[in-house]
């Protein structure tokens, strides 16, 4: 049971709503295509299995890993503080 201003369903509304975006968020990112024979960071040869595992891939594996260790500290998605400003 929602209280204050929230009506009822409105934590699960919010859920929904921060999946949806973030599934939205993460196919924009994803590549099409062909994808390249070399690292386009360190030029390391990227193997033939993940070229076709990841279509449009552009990285070796360390590389990426080290892309995604950056994204995911400047992301400054706060989801807990979303959700209670939104619901207050």
């Amino acid at each position: 049971m929602a209280t204050g201003w929230a009506g009822d369903g409105a934590v699960q509304d919010q859920i929904d709503a921060t999946v949806k975006d973030g599934i939205k968020r993460a196919r924009s990112q994803l590549r099409q295509g062909p994808g390249l024979t070399h690292c386009e960071e360190c030029d390391a040869k990227i193997p033939e299995a993940r070229r076709q595992a990841v279509p449009g891939v552009r990285m070796c594996v360390a590389c990426q890993e080290q892309v995604d260790a950056r994204e995911a500290l400047d992301s400054g998605y706060n989801r807990r503080g979303s959700k209670d400003s939104q619901l207050r």
